[in-house]
Parts: structure tokens; sequence; C-alpha cells
């Protein structure tokens, strides 16, 4: 056996736990979840194969609203958590008293367990008892108890909120590895030519900090494109649907409808618009790394 064939056999050896992962846990259960979206499975009868009835079904149903819903719920969700967590990365990088104290305190959100922060603020958004209705009240600007989770278009920005509260310590976090990671020479060249802070942070910062911030934009966009709990805990889709998003009528077909077939079709939907998310980010990653290169 030649040198070069045991390097090859050796090669596929050490890569054979990564394939068989890949195969298991990835590759069968998308194969598997393709192929039930053209049938009819469900709990009451035999599985037939019915071709693309379940996309029409899809297509010629409400669930264009539930897209379009799933897209302004992720859009509003992610830039809101980009725009305050590369703020507060900033902020925290400044050299100021306290810098540790303030670290410290921006990870309760992300730290405290996932429904123990929604039913808080679930607990928050209640007309009766909860604690911003009771505020609003007592500054004057509503007359009576908000039942924000009642009313479609209140739900809707709850829901984005408490999605913002959790996922931005995350975002912060990482952006502030980000900017430690930018050389201090840089820095001290600018300020030394008098250029000032925001100069330095148009300039130096932002720049430099573009990569970090299309990585996490894209890490929160499929999280939160697949958030369910939020959702779920706090309206269940309701009222009247104006909560629903993809994940959660999947569910609520797949699951709750007992109609797996449907709730298949959904899922190969949502992991389309996942993975053409992932395309457009490494074709924006390749530019960038291109343009670094020259």
């Amino acid at each position: 056996m030649s040198v070069r064939r045991s390097t090859i056999i050796f090669a596929w050896i050490l890569l054979l736990p990564a394939l068989l992962y890949v195969s298991v846990i990835v590759a069968y259960p998308l194969v598997d979840t393709f192929i039930l979206s053209f049938t009819d499975a469900s709990l009451k009868k035999t599985t037939k194969w019915v071709g693309a009835v379940n996309y029409d079904k899809i297509f010629n149903s409400t669930f264009a609203e539930v897209i379009i819903r799933t897209f302004v719920w992720t859009f509003f969700s992610v830039s809101i958590k980009m725009i305050i967590g590369t703020f507060g990365a900033v902020m925290l990088n400044a050299a100021v008293p306290g810098r540790a104290l303030f670290r410290v305190l921006t990870m309760p959100p992300w730290i405290v367990p996932m429904a123990i922060g929604i039913f808080m603020w679930g607990w928050m958004y209640n007309g009766q008892f909860g604690m911003i209705s009771g505020m609003l009240q007592n500054w004057g600007l509503v007359d009576g108890p908000v039942a924000f989770l009642a009313h479609g278009s209140t739900a809707f920005w709850a829901t984005i909120i408490t999605d913002v509260w959790i996922g931005v310590p995350l975002v912060t976090l990482y952006l502030l590895a980000s900017i430690q990671a930018i050389p201090q020479d840089l820095y001290e060249a600018a300020w030394t030519d008098g250029a000032g802070r925001f100069y330095r942070f148009r300039r130096i910062t932002l720049p430099l900090l573009v990569p970090a911030m299309i990585t996490m934009s894209m890490l929160s966009l499929i999280a939160t494109f697949n958030s369910f709990d939020i959702i779920w805990i706090l309206t269940q889709g309701g009222p009247n649907g104006d909560t629903t998003t993809m994940i959660i009528d999947t569910y609520r077909t797949a699951i709750g409808s007992k109609r797996y077939g449907e709730g298949a079709a959904r899922a190969v939907l949502i992991c389309i618009f996942l993975s053409i998310f992932c395309l457009l980010y490494f074709r924006v990653t390749h530019r960038l790394a291109s343009g670094e290169s020259r």
C-alpha cells in the first residue's frame, strides 16, 4: 500500500465520527422529514403518498400571512438586539469606574432559565396585577388596566420585547469581546493625530466590528426565526393568531392537530428559508474575506 493511499485511509478514519454524527443526527431526520412532507401521515389513518398536496394546502391557506409575520417578527427582534447590543458593547468597553460591575449586570437575562424569565414578563404584561399596567395607571397615561397580551398589536410587540431582553446579553458580550480584540495601536495612532471619539468609532471600531456583527446577526436570526418558547408561553400564538409564527404554526399542525405530513411540509419550508439565510451569510463573509486579502 502506498503512502498516499494509507494517508487517505487514515484521514477518512479520522473523519468517520463526524460523518456518523452528521448522517445520524442531521442528515437522516432531514431526509425523513422531507419524505414525510409528501404523505398524508397522521395519527388516525394509514400513511399514503400524496405528492405535493401538503405544499398546495400551505400556499392556498393563510400560511402566507404567517410567513410574513415571521419575517417581520424576526427582523425587528434581531435589529433591536443588534442596535442595543452594539451600543452596550461600546459603553462597556469604555474606561469608566465600575465597568466590571456593569458587565456582570448584563448577564441575568441570559443566566436566568428562559421559562422563568418569560413567565416573569408574562406577569408584568398582565392587565390586572401586572407591573407595567400598574405603572401606566399610576402615571395617568391610561385610564384602566391594559392587558398587553390580549390585543394583537400589543401582544406582537410584547413578544419582541421579551425576546430582545433575553437575547441582548449574548450579543453585547460577543461584540464586546470583538471590540477588545481590536489592536489598541490603531486607537493610539488616531488619538495622536487628533481624531475624536466618534471619528475613531466610525473609522476604526465599526469597520473592524462588521464581521463580528454579521456573524452575530446570523446566529441571532436563526435562533429568533426558530424561537418557540417565548411566543408559546406568553400567547400560544394568540390572540386570533396575531403572534403565530412559522414554528408555532408547524407545532400546532404536527403536534396539536396530529397532521404530521402537513407539519413536515411546514418544517421543510423553515429549513429552506434558513438555508437561504446561511448561503447569503457565507457569500457576504466570503466577500469580506476576499476584500481583506487584497
